[in-house]
């Protein structure tokens, strides 16, 4: 009897074990756009998952819409997410909380107005065709710019494309103009020129960055994880902010960056530039997460809700934003 319940002890222990292995080697699936970023040289070299413990499988997704979806459904458990899509999910109960940034947009998100068009400026956007993934950052740039520029968005035609669309109207001259990020930003801009970019209408009042986002009880269940994630991604960050010079087309990180996003190692070390990445030490500081993170993605609202795409405005976002695993990265 006792070696009989000895055995069905221990091969209890031995399936509760298995159990545990099969846990830890589920795939966690990160949303990702693919931008050419030192996250994606970490991604690349298995710097994220090393540091996570987790078997991390990466998802492109060419439109925050469709994260918030995948989010939504409980598919991705942690991804990337531009201020206006971060809104638009908050807005809508979505259950996620920003733990950190991922990048404030800069020239990686610009107008880019087509050869022969007839654009100069700003004004002379009026009754030209302009595309943009209707709800991301881009779109809030070009309302800004628009807002900026006192032209009436009515006056302008504003064409929904997703990224890869913008490439083939562009191609068949059937847009003059595109609010866009790489890599389709660099491919018209072989035949068009850079009217504005994010960090000028930043400027304006109509600041974009994008976010790294959690499913909440997500990071509640993983916290060690999660801290071995963010700090990965901030060594990374790191490393291109100790010697951006050092970032050249035919260097190590460059072609991994190449390699895990499909881009041109000689596009990277230019693409790269339009971001600002802020060390997680700075981004406690009030002008980020320390407070006005949660103040911007209300701004971003209830700009949207001007433009109808959102019904209401919650009075807080607060709880849409924690230093905490921040906090504890850092300790």
């Amino acid at each position: 009897m006792g070696v009989t319940r000895r055995a069905l002890v221990g091969g209890a222990m031995a399936s509760a074990g298995l159990v545990a292995t099969a846990r830890a080697a589920s795939p966690i699936i990160v949303a990702t756009f693919g931008d050419p970023t030192p996250t994606q040289m970490a991604a690349h070299d298995h710097l994220l998952s090393k540091g996570s413990g987790w078997n991390l499988q990466w998802r492109k997704f060419d439109s925050g819409t469709n994260v918030i979806a995948a989010m939504a459904s409980g598919d991705v458990k942690i991804g990337e997410l531009g201020s206006s899509p971060l809104a638009i999910a908050a807005t809508q109960g979505v259950d996620l909380v920003m733990f950190m940034i991922d990048y404030v947009i800069g020239t990686s998100e610009s107008l880019i107005v087509r050869n022969g068009a007839g654009i100069k400026t700003l004004a002379d956007l009026k009754g030209k065709r302009v595309a943009t993934p209707v709800g991301s950052t881009s779109h809030f740039s070009l309302m800004g710019a628009l807002a900026h520029a006192n032209i009436p968005a009515n006056d302008v035609q504003i064409l929904n494309m997703a990224p890869n669309q913008i490439a083939a109207a562009w191609t068949q001259k059937a847009i003059d103009a595109a609010f866009i990020w790489p890599p389709v930003q660099n491919e018209i801009l072989k035949t068009g020129r850079r009217l504005v970019g994010a960090d000028t209408v930043a400027k304006w009042g109509y600041p974009t960055f994008n976010a790294w986002v959690v499913n909440r009880q997500f990071a509640e269940e993983n916290k060690k994880g999660l801290i071995g994630f963010m700090r990965a991604i901030n060594a990374a960050n790191e490393s291109y902010l100790r010697n951006p010079a050092a970032w050249t087309a035919d260097s190590a990180p460059v072609k991994a960056i190449a390699a895990n996003t499909g881009a041109s190692p000689a596009d990277v070390p230019e693409t790269i530039k339009g971001y600002d990445f802020i060390p997680l030490k700075e981004q406690m500081q009030p002008q980020w997460m320390g407070g006005q993170m949660a103040k911007t993605i209300k701004q971003t609202a209830e700009f949207l809700k001007s433009l109808n795409r959102l019904n209401n405005v919650l009075p807080s976002y607060d709880k849409f934003v924690t230093t905490q695993y921040i906090k504890d990265a850092l300790a």
